[in-house]
């Protein structure tokens, strides 16, 4: 085990170790050498030079084209999309080809291909630099999507991307990088598709994903306090949603919350409440509630920003909804 990192050097150190690991590896994106926006890729060029990260022109399209294309002759393209909203861009790269090619081949050919996207609210970026669009690749046969919260799943599961023979959306919320934890010297891949109880409780179960996890786990910290005891789910892949976890939690609990950061109107949470219903509606003992932002753009003033992500009060309230008159 290493000392506390960052969660943004977990996603530095385990493409360091991926690249060693597998020849075929590289990395392409802007600015990719010089470390990125963030300095994911810091350092990376000089260890393995300008044939495997690879700075790209200022064309998401044309990135994600190189890159499928590269994944399409045996190679494990990593691509690195600075903001989430600029993948709108290579949307017919990564849907109309990337997700559809091993089914259109009857799996003659796959796309082993990872797309590291960086999105989520926080800084002031606003509408066009803080838009979370996990629904938009849940919606896509053929495409895995990642989000992970926690330091040791922003490693395992990019490891898991990686080494993947399909490709795969990583969701990194830029609100998640400078929080720290522990991993492993060397990062064995996790598993996806399977979602985690990280907080065991009898009373309500809270599913949650990316940074409104850590959202959560603060809001049933305070809800103990008042003797409310909150079971938290954190999804950690979006699809395939892991609905095994997720119903045998409702079972013990009769209530579900689903927490996101993305608007309400036709999100993740949507899929979720509709999944469990079909699933284990007799198990639940109240409507189940969903919990996320408005349905308007991202503000990009600090004080009205505040105000359009869910809080650790908003969770509490729709925790309190689901229960009876306390």
């Amino acid at each position: 085990m290493t000392d506390a990192i960052r969660y943004i050097d977990a996603i530095s150190s385990t493409l360091r170790q991926e690249l060693k690991r597998d020849d075929d590896v590289i990395v392409l994106g802007e600015d990719v050498s010089y470390g990125g926006p963030f300095g994911a890729t810091a350092g990376l060029s000089d260890m393995f030079g300008p044939t495997r990260i690879v700075d790209t022109p200022i064309s998401e399209g044309a990135v994600m084209g190189l890159a499928v294309g590269a994944a399409l002759a045996g190679r494990r393209p990593v691509v690195e999309v600075m903001f989430a909203d600029f993948i709108t861009l290579a949307m017919d790269q990564l849907i109309n080809h990337a997700a559809k090619l091993r089914y259109m081949t009857d799996g003659q050919l796959s796309v082993p291909l990872t797309i590291r996207v960086q999105g989520g609210v926080g800084g002031g970026y606003g509408a066009h630099h803080s838009q979370s669009l996990e629904a938009w690749f849940l919606h896509v046969p053929g495409l895995k999507v990642v989000a992970p919260c926690s330091v040791d799943d922003a490693s395992g599961l990019l490891a898991a991307a990686i080494r993947d023979d399909d490709p795969v959306v990583y969701l990194e919320h830029r609100g998640l990088y400078w929080s720290k934890g522990s991993i492993m010297s060397h990062v064995d891949p996790a598993t996806i598709g399977l979602a985690a109880v990280v907080r065991p409780g009898a009373d309500v179960t809270v599913v949650a994903v990316s940074r409104m996890v850590q959202v959560v786990m603060s809001a049933a910290e305070k809800l103990a306090a008042d003797g409310v005891d909150v079971e938290v789910v954190d999804l950690r892949t979006v699809s395939p949603i892991d609905l095994e976890t997720i119903t045998e939690s409702i079972r013990r609990t009769g209530r579900l919350v689903v927490a996101h950061e993305a608007v309400v109107t036709g999100g993740l949470g949507a899929e979720l409440v509709a999944a469990v219903h079909a699933a284990a509606f007799n198990s639940l003992t109240s409507p189940a509630i969903r919990v996320g932002a408005p349905f308007t753009p991202v503000p990009a003033s600090p004080h009205l920003e505040r105000l359009y992500v869910p809080t650790v009060d908003d969770v509490i309230a729709a925790v309190l909804e689901t229960l009876p008159e306390r």
